[in-house]
């Protein structure tokens, strides 16, 4: 067999695989997914942290992202990161790609139609809110500070969640809401948590930190506590964070769902209560105070004043 036709047939299977999990592909390197959050709210049933933390309505939360590459190899990543996806030979445009995730939303929501509230329904199809969060690093898209403002043009609030790895388009981007992962505390546990695909990328993720301390947007720092893994040493986080000195601190537990059961135990989950406690130290030494916390989701949110305010 040859190798461009081995390539064919592991993105075919790649992409099958995809959708069994509940992707949507949106043109040909962009996937759409919808969380169990959109639905419970569809149904008027709750609503995501980030609705108690940042005003976002969960039933109009489009969560895309415009590649599927990824430069990491993370233990608590939910999708397999043992396959490798390819560069596009030819990428999408930004208002393409922004066309075909809000198709891929409405096809995604419409078994909604018959059952939850019409009027959330047809709210749920015009989303305006957008986390390119959904899988890979959406900064090795190219042309992520178009998309952004092609999502903002429309009316969309932007959340953008990036692994830290790319720290000139960390400065070309602005959306309204900037989170960088900080998963470890050490070069050392970022190796074993994270699996770099190159050896540069701790020293990138350094200079992300300062980068995110020079935005105007509002920055986010996020941390998934895996336990016996990466929730130690909080001097070492902090050591980190101050680089960065950013809005908000995100403290979540790592949640034992899709691939990642396959390389975490389910006791790597820590408790609501040993979130609270790492939580609570980590403030102590930065100097910020604990602001909210969902318990179901496992979440602790950190600011300088102990307070927040909601983007929507």
């Amino acid at each position: 067999m040859s190798r461009r036709r081995e390539k064919t047939e592991d993105i075919t299977d790649f992409n099958s695989l995809l959708r069994k999990q509940g992707y949507s592909l949106a043109g040909r390197h962009s996937a759409v997914k919808t969380c169990l959050w959109l639905r419970r709210s569809m149904q008027d049933e709750g609503a995501c942290y980030k609705n108690t933390f940042y005003g976002i309505e969960s039933h109009r939360c489009l969560q895309m992202t415009p590649t599927l590459m990824c430069n990491q190899r993370c233990l608590h990543c939910w999708r397999p990161t043992e396959i490798d996806v390819a560069t596009p030979v030819e990428w999408d445009s930004p208002v393409e790609i922004v066309g075909s995730c809000i198709e891929s939303q409405r096809k995604l929501i419409s078994g909604f139609g018959g059952s939850a509230p019409k009027e959330r329904w047809l709210e749920g199809n015009e989303p305006r809110h957008v986390a390119v969060s959904l899988s890979g690093e959406p900064t090795l898209f190219p042309y992520l500070p178009e998309l952004i403002d092609e999502f903002t043009n429309q009316g969309f609030t932007t959340f953008v969640v990036s692994n830290g790895t790319n720290p000139k388009m960390m400065e070309r981007i602005n959306p309204s809401q900037l989170y960088m992962s900080l998963d470890a505390p050490d070069r050392e546990t970022y190796e074993k948590v994270c699996g770099p695909r190159s050896a540069d990328l701790w020293e990138r993720i350094g200079r992300s930190l300062e980068v995110l301390k020079e935005k105007n947007t509002r920055t986010v720092i996020r941390i998934t506590l895996i336990k016996d893994v990466n929730m130690f040493d909080p001097e070492g986080y902090a050591e980190l964070i101050r680089k960065a000195e950013p809005d908000y601190i995100e403290v979540k537990a790592y949640m034992h769902l899709g691939f990642s059961r396959k390389r975490l135990p389910r006791e790597a989950m820590p408790s609501h209560d040993e979130v609270l406690e790492f939580s609570d130290r980590l403030a102590a030494l930065l100097g910020y105070r604990i602001a909210d916390d969902v318990e179901i989701s496992r979440v602790v949110l950190l600011s300088k004043d102990g307070t927040v305010s909601h983007l929507a």
